[in-house]
């Protein structure tokens, strides 16, 4: 039994893995614990980690250092992947003034930490005042962008002494950065009076005029269109229409775009609600048909795209009509219903509403894949080439006037800018860049876990006797500060730009890039408004926490 035992403590790999499989598992059954709803979650492995290092639980330095490394890569470049189809069209119309706000958010945060640092500089240096405002507002990115900034000075000897443990500064400023969170958003609602219910009406009765592909069928009644081709049906209309099925009192039919159409014929459209009355105007009166599927003439299949020649392609480039006398309606991707066009690009996942024969369905359906199997194989080569990718365009300097030294993006900054825009670009260069939600999550834990539980190591030792100390309490005021006051601040401003209130908490929340309270928002609202909100910001947020934590550190320290 000696012997065994002695064989695992001498295998410095062994004896690693076993110390660090410990602090998880410690740290997510702890992070399972929820109080009225709210839980700290994967951060219980961060503070299990600090109880380790505070035991003196001894762990080799390199692997340490690459265990750090190698999860906070992984950890961002999953979450590149999953934002990335949808980074760029969160700028669109309202998604625009969202990011705005949300700079806005990130800006006053940082100004805060800067003015803060500035009075206390005497107590506190700038790359602490970093670490804690990492954690008050709950950035591990922006924490490993830091640390690395901070290694890259040390490194080129522009950094005096050793490294600071900024990681101390975060850890004590996250618990409040959650709760404090959650405290800003109840102080808001108090401050602007909000009646959730009132806000909740209101939210769905300006939903009802927002674009959502919609299913209607018209009879044929406008004299102007009796004898024209669908296609010129289509010019006169001037937006987007799908027209699936055609009745013409005996025979129901695809129409394609030479044809016909005459006064009294029935023709189920797909289209954005927000024109439907023009195409009523156009066509005719709605009319109250049920449309029968039939699967020796016409049924409508739900088929998903898994074949890779299909990814990337436009809808117009398959000749789905032409070659297989079928019509796809519409599209459903991540969750999210689109109207098909032929110039829409088609991507791995996206879920196809197809109609016409059950013999071409079946055709269609072998050319799309539809093949569930599929997409639950690893596509790891895209993983691992955006890895390197990601590491190298992090290692290319960028000079700015009177800087100490060339910024770089580094290990958070260069995957996290590659893997989004492979997620959304990785077509064009015939890479599959679709992962199932579990796959990225199973990938996006396992990079937070080694990168916390490594922090929680390293920093373990000094823990205790800093939250206690005067220092601690002073770091603990300045997160509270950092998390409190922006949020309060632009969440004013945003009541006065009339936005919903739990567009707001959504807002604030994807800014900080906080959980919690996104789940205490959703908690009081039966819409999923602080979500969509929540995903519009979280990309950018993100991208500019890691963004300024670095520039801060290389700009003052």
């Amino acid at each position: 039994m000696n012997t065994w035992l002695s064989v695992i403590t001498e295998n410095t790999v062994a004896q690693t893995l076993i110390i660090y499989s410990i602090i998880i598992v410690l740290g997510m059954l702890l992070g399972k614990i929820r109080i009225k709803g709210i839980s700290l979650g994967v951060t219980f492995v961060l503070f299990i980690g600090i109880l380790a290092g505070h035991l003196q639980f001894q762990v080799d330095a390199t692997l340490l250092d690459f265990l750090r490394n190698f999860g906070l890569i992984i950890f961002i470049f999953s979450i590149g992947l999953q934002v990335g189809p949808g980074f760029f069209a969160s700028f669109r119309t309202g998604g625009l003034r969202l990011n705005g706000l949300a700079c806005f958010t990130i800006l006053l945060g940082v100004g805060v930490a800067v003015l803060l640092q500035w009075l206390l500089s005497s107590r506190i240096d700038m790359p602490m005042m970093v670490g804690v405002m990492s954690g008050a507002v709950t950035s591990t990115p922006g924490l490993g962008a830091a640390q690395e900034a901070l290694q890259q000075l040390s490194a080129t000897g522009a950094l005096r002494g050793d490294i600071p443990p900024i990681s101390l500064g975060y850890a004590v400023a996250y618990p409040l950065g959650v709760l404090g969170l959650i405290v800003a958003m109840m102080l808001l609602r108090f401050l602007c009076r909000i009646d959730p219910q009132a806000e909740e009406a209101e939210l769905q009765s300006r939903r009802q005029g927002q674009e959502k592909p919609d299913i209607l069928t018209f009879r044929i009644s406008n004299q102007a269109i009796d004898g024209q081709t669908l296609l010129a049906v289509k010019k006169m209309y001037g937006h987007q229409f799908v027209a699936t099925r055609l009745f013409d009192g005996t025979t129901v039919t695809i129409p394609h775009a030479d044809t016909v159409l005459h006064t009294g014929d029935l023709l189920l459209v797909v289209t954005h609600n927000i024109y439907a009355a023009q195409l009523q105007q156009l066509l005719g009166e709605p009319a109250d048909f049920e449309w029968k599927d039939d699967e020796s003439t016409m049924v409508s299949r739900r088929i998903v795209v898994t074949r890779d020649k299909v990814n990337g392609k436009t809808i117009g480039q398959l000749h789905l009509r032409s070659a297989y006398n079928v019509n796809i309606t519409r599209i459903n991707r991540a969750g999210i219903d689109l109207l098909a066009h032929p110039d829409l690009v088609l991507q791995l996942g996206d879920r196809v509403m197809v109609v016409g024969p059950l013999a071409s369905i079946k055709k269609a359906e072998a050319m799309l894949g539809n093949t569930l199997k599929r997409l639950n194989e690893p596509h790891i080569i895209t993983i691992f080439l955006g890895i390197m990718l990601g590491i190298l365009l992090g290692s290319i300097p960028i000079y700015f006037p009177n800087m100490p030294m060339p910024v770089r993006l580094g290990l958070a900054g260069g995957p996290l800018i590659v893997a989004i825009l492979l997620g959304r670009f990785g077509y064009k260069l015939k890479l599959i860049t679709y992962t199932t939600q579990s796959a990225n999550l199973m990938l996006r834990e396992i990079g937070i876990c080694l990168f916390l539980a490594s922090v929680g190591l390293a920093s373990g030792g000094r823990f205790v006797e800093t939250v206690i100390s005067p220092d601690g309490l002073l770091w603990m005021g300045c997160g509270v500060l950092i998390t409190m006051v922006p949020p309060l601040i632009v969440g004013l401003l945003a009541r006065a730009l009339k936005l919903n209130f739990f567009t707001i908490c959504g807002l604030i929340a994807g800014s900080y890039t906080n959980a919690p309270p996104l789940a205490y928002a959703t908690s009081l609202t039966e819409t999923d408004e602080p979500a969509v909100a929540y995903s519009t910001v979280y990309p950018l947020a993100t991208f500019l926490r890691i963004l300024f934590a670095q520039m801060l550190v290389l700009l003052f320290a």
